[in-house]
């Protein structure tokens, strides 16, 4: 993978066991490779400033192990294809010698931002970019089948904490509210989510879950039953298929 950076897992990105955080791994990939389009000249004022944007579709993301405070960690990334509108990007984390943590598939819409409306992709928004082997894992696919019989949870407002500077919720922050339904023994190997929608302040959460042997989905809709995105948990415990 052509891009990466060196950290060191901090205390404030840990949980109660003194482990980094789902979020805190998706955190760091975002912020790979942000790092990454910056270093090549196509960040995001750069980008802003042509009125164009890259907005997260999907994830699907594989924890093997989630690295204790203090362990010295690289993430890594790179794009593997570009087609259309869209761009697919995988990612890695590591220890420093090499062991691999936690890795990733990723989805990416390119679109105008003044319309929403997604845009084909020009040579000049991909020509910096060197495309990588596609990461050996076992994809899964990009949308997600909800399951029947959701059952409905508590409404809750979206707040100025969970907004990026798109002035939209966060891609993690749609997963920080999943999370909040997983039973507190549940140990999260596989994370997969589908953004439909975006979600901006004082827009209602209307979430739906529904529990499963191998996996829990949460689906976080509008009040009119429209999801803003969909995650699906697969417990640690439990073997890919």
């Amino acid at each position: 993978m052509d891009y990466s950076f060196n950290s060191r897992v901090r205390y404030s990105e840990t949980g109660e066991d003194g482990r980094l955080t789902l979020p805190g791994v998706l955190n760091y990939f975002q912020d790979c490779s942000t790092f990454h389009a910056e270093s090549i000249g196509l960040g995001g004022n750069v980008l802003k400033n042509r009125d164009r944007a890259w907005v997260l579709s999907s994830w699907q993301v594989v924890v093997e192990e989630y690295p204790v405070l203090g362990t010295e960690i690289r993430i890594r990334t790179a794009p593997y294809a570009f087609k259309g509108f869209m761009g697919m990007r995988n990612f890695v984390m590591e220890t420093t010698d090499g062991k691999k943590l936690a890795w990733a598939n990723t989805n990416w819409t390119y679109l105008t931002i003044s319309t929403g409306i997604p845009t084909r992709l020009t040579p000049a928004d991909t020509d910096s970019y060197v495309l990588s082997e596609k990461l050996e894992m076992d994809y899964a696919p990009r949308k997600i089948k909800l399951p029947e019989d959701m059952i409905s949870q508590e409404a809750f407002v979206v707040q100025k904490h969970h907004l990026d500077t798109n002035h939209h919720v966060n891609n993690c922050q749609y997963i920080c509210m999943a999370e909040d339904f997983l039973p507190t023994d549940f140990e999260i190997y596989q994370m997969r989510a589908e953004y439909k929608m975006q979600a901006k302040l004082g827009d209602a959460i209307c979430p739906k879950v529904k529990t499963e042997a191998e996996k829990i989905v949460v689906s976080l809709d509008d009040r009119e039953g429209n999801p803003y995105a969909i995650v699906e948990f697969q417990h640690k415990k439990q073997e890919l298929l």
